[in-house]
């Protein structure tokens, strides 16, 4: 069956974000397994290492961390390797793009969830591959700002790309071409390299988690090559 990793946002925790994420209703009626695992400590609560911030142990490998996951799960439940799917909220949405940078050879799709690519980690994601991403932003969000911009919230000061420059960040990545298909609030790229897509779902729902559903049937679609 399916896998899929669930990430809290800054502050939170795995069991608060089982509990209160719309996936753990999809996963019964779906049928996949559902992980929502806890960061390590950050300034202001448990926190993941995405390169630039925000655990209070800069040595913190999260990548390494997720994948191991996949793995302890593999060993108690029959999972389909090649549908092993990767989501988060806010800060779990920034380790969500972070696989999608660093773990693609484990994760097949992703669909993070408000916050954006930062403009420090750019250089350094070259995924292997082309990653199909689905990304669900607020334009009011009052936190993690649509238009992107620098932030220094957590005591770090990070840029965020902005949600309109993070999807094309991704769709340069990804090699998409203009091509787009409007599904409800999601623009989708649906012409790039090796039959991805990569989307942008606009809400008005602010700085909270966004439509599991959503995620889920953007992830489903896709398989590890």
């Amino acid at each position: 069956m399916p896998l899929v990793l669930r990430f809290h946002g800054l502050g939170g925790n795995g069991n608060q974000e089982i509990s209160s994420t719309g996936y753990r209703g999809i996963a019964d009626r779906e049928g996949f397994i559902l992980v929502a695992p806890s960061g390590a400590q950050g300034s202001v609560g448990a926190a993941w290492n995405v390169g630039t911030c925000c655990t209070s142990d800069r040595s913190v490998d999260d990548v390494a961390f997720a994948k191991a996951i996949v793995e302890d799960v593999k060993k108690v439940a029959n999972i389909d390797e090649a549908r092993v799917y990767a989501t988060g909220f806010s800060m779990g949405g920034g380790m969500t793009h972070y696989l999608a940078c660093h773990a693609s050879d484990v994760f097949a799709a992703f669909a993070p969830e408000a916050f954006d690519l930062l403009q420090e980690n750019v250089n350094q994601c070259n995924p292997p591959r082309a990653v199909p991403l689905l990304s669900q932003r607020a334009s009011n969000d009052n936190l993690v700002i649509y238009n992107g911009g620098r932030d220094c919230l957590t005591g770090v000061c990070i840029n965020f790309l902005g949600a309109v420059n993070t999807n094309n960040t991704w769709k340069q990545k990804n090699g998409c071409t203009n091509q787009t298909a409007q599904q409800g609030q999601c623009a989708v790229s649906t012409q790039c390299t090796d039959g991805v897509e990569v989307g942008l779902c606009t809400t008005s729902s602010g700085h909270s988690p966004e439509n599991a559903n959503t995620g889920w049937s953007f992830m489903s679609r896709f398989t590890l090559p």
